[in-house]
């Protein structure tokens, strides 16, 4: 006989299992697909102090995660001015200063088809509530998604990722971006659509019994 043989652990009630959030496919990359990576390896821009290079694109069935990076090196700024760089460095994605959006802090980027149809991630749609997630888009979904960095004395570098759907089109796909408060004009790289096209027969599902793209 022990003391805590009178306090036994109680059995947990049973419960439902919760069903799993299934996003529609212009939100999210599928969950249960090995994409096919294509290499990019192209700067976007490149200066003597900021880089931003799109590294390589993962393609899904539904459409392209594209991988990419920055890194601003420090040169002549005084301790103050680096901070007020670091602060904007480190918050690319479009928040409210002074009750408003300052568009030259923000880290922007843009898909030109062959066709001349645009997505543009300045079209701040992820602070939009006018049309619900849930409600397909009239037309393509181009979203910058920031991943983190870190930084010190001497430079910052941070990553991200950013989202196209559905699969883009054969034929050149220019990718544009542009954060003048990191001194970037308006740059562009040109993608080839039809590789990125013809890599999607090679996306693999983790398991076979998975029908169709999530």
């Amino acid at each position: 006989m022990t003391f805590f043989q009178d306090y036994p652990i109680p059995t947990p009630p049973s419960r439902p299992r919760t069903p799993q959030f299934t996003p529609p496919p212009w939100v999210a990359a599928p969950r249960y697909e090995l994409p096919a990576v294509v290499p990019v390896g192209q700067f976007i821009h490149k200066s003597p102090t900021f880089v931003v290079a799109i590294e390589a694109a993962k393609v899904y069935s539904t459409g392209c995660v594209f991988e990419m990076s920055w890194m601003l090196r420090r040169t002549d700024q005084d301790d103050r001015r680096w901070s007020e760089m670091n602060g904007v460095f480190h918050r690319p994605a479009p928040h409210l200063r002074d009750g408003a959006i300052s568009v030259a802090s923000v880290l922007l980027f843009g898909m030109q088809f062959p066709d001349g149809t645009k997505a543009s991630t300045s079209s701040l749609a992820m602070y939009e509530q006018s049309v619900p997630r849930d409600q397909e888009p009239g037309g393509p979904v181009f979203e910058f998604r920031p991943r983190g960095g870190n930084g010190g004395e001497d430079d910052m570098s941070a990553m991200g990722t950013l989202w196209l759907w559905p699969l883009p089109p054969a034929g050149d796909l220019r990718l544009l971006a542009q954060w003048t408060s990191m001194g970037m004009p308006e740059s562009s790289i040109i993608l080839d659509g039809s590789r990125l096209r013809a890599a999607a027969a090679a996306v693999q599902q983790y398991w076979p019994e998975e029908v169709g793209p999530e």
